[in-house]
């Protein structure tokens, strides 16, 4: 007799513990966190280094390709959920969760179309005039802090650097080493707190999978990068490097059969954690389909069981809640699940969004240079 699977355990994020949301109310305000201690908290400057797609377990995996990252204090935390870019930058800038800051995922609906907050578009074009961004990111960014940026410099002007950096000064690199020269004239010039941002191994993992030597590769850049910093910071300057999230290969798309579109009205959010809007009043209809047919794949949970279960926060606004979907298929399995509305997604062989613990854990390390 062959026993049925048993569902995985998810990785839900521990807001009240080490959570990434600690960092920046740590260094701007001294407020006590799990991943921040008191020296580094306290130091006279601040260097917070995000590494866009620096999973814990992926650098744990690769001990000999990041000994600098490995020989810094700190340990391993969670992301948001989702595990996804505009949802968790914002969480680390603002020091709160999705449900509270508003950038609730990747794509959600706003100003009557579903929007990609990573470029603030929807399928007709920019959406910034019919949805400013501080009218959907409502906390202060960066803790409220002066912070100097240091990121690249096609995203100076963009909606979303708008809506999770908020107008703090901005100071875009042409080449990814130049961020060590950036962030040194910075603190030269008296500036106390700098956030650098670096998406280099994001690019590489969705495009050639972490199974590649190009993986590895861009790796030992990031480490390189972390070194030359820590060579160039003052004496009395915090360096504390994070990420947003982990990743795993996922390249199949798996296609939502006809049994459970026949209660969708649309889809947002991403492949490993797509949404699914229900027609009216056929919710829990939506909810059963979508587990008779995907639970083998996906943790399938509605809207409330999510938010109960503390998934977006201990706080979620009308607003936030209004921009999720009414089930979630949260992927478990090394697949996505498809959205016609969104562009390009089937080419990619990395991928996040979901709270496995590939996707949720996050190194928060730091030296006192």
């Amino acid at each position: 007799m062959i026993s049925p699977m048993t569902e995985p355990t998810p990785t839900p994020p521990a807001f009240s513990g080490r959570s990434t949301i600690g960092i920046v109310p740590s260094l701007v305000w001294g407020v006590p966190s799990a991943v921040i201690p008191d020296e580094i908290a306290g130091a006279e400057r601040a260097v917070l280094l995000v590494l866009d797609s620096l999973g814990w377990e992926q650098m744990a995996e690769r001990p000999g390709l990041a000994p600098t990252l490995q020989a810094m204090s700190g340990g391993s935390a969670t992301t948001v959920a989702p595990s996804t870019t505009a949802a968790a930058l914002t969480s680390i800038s603002t020091g709160v969760a999705p449900g509270e800051h508003g950038i609730i995922g990747y794509r959600f609906p706003a100003g009557g179309a579903v929007m990609n907050a990573l470029r603030w578009t929807t399928p007709g074009g920019d959406h910034r005039d019919a949805v400013p961004p501080q009218s959907v990111q409502v906390a202060p960014p960066l803790g409220g802090g002066d912070w100097s940026i240091v990121s690249n410099r096609q995203f100076a002007t963009s909606a979303f650097t708008e809506a999770y950096l908020g107008d703090n000064a901005y100071h875009g690199y042409e080449h990814p080493s130049s961020i060590v020269a950036e962030v040194r004239a910075l603190l030269d010039a008296g500036e106390r707190r700098v956030y650098a941002y670096y998406d280099g191994l994001d690019h590489v993992a969705h495009i050639h999978g972490l199974a590649s030597g190009h993986f590895d590769l861009e790796l030992g850049f990031c480490d390189w990068l972390v070194g030359r910093l820590l060579d160039a910071l003052p004496t009395g300057t915090a360096l504390v490097v994070t990420a947003d999230h982990g990743q795993i290969d996922a390249a199949p798309i798996v296609t939502i059969g006809d049994d459970v579109l026949r209660y969708v009205s649309g889809r947002s959010g991403e492949p490993r954690f797509r949404w699914l809007h229900a027609t009216a009043g056929a919710a829990d209809d939506l909810l059963a389909a979508a587990t008779a047919a995907h639970s083998d794949q996906a943790w399938v949970r509605s809207r409330d069981q999510l938010i109960d279960e503390g998934w977006f926060g201990p706080t979620v606004t009308d607003a936030a809640r209004n921009r999720l979907g009414d089930v979630a298929l949260v992927a478990h399995a090394p697949v996505g699940f498809d959205d016609p509305g969104e562009r390009h997604a089937d080419l990619l062989k990395g991928r996040h969004g979901s709270v496995t613990a590939a996707e949720m854990l996050v190194p928060v390390l730091h030296a006192l240079c």
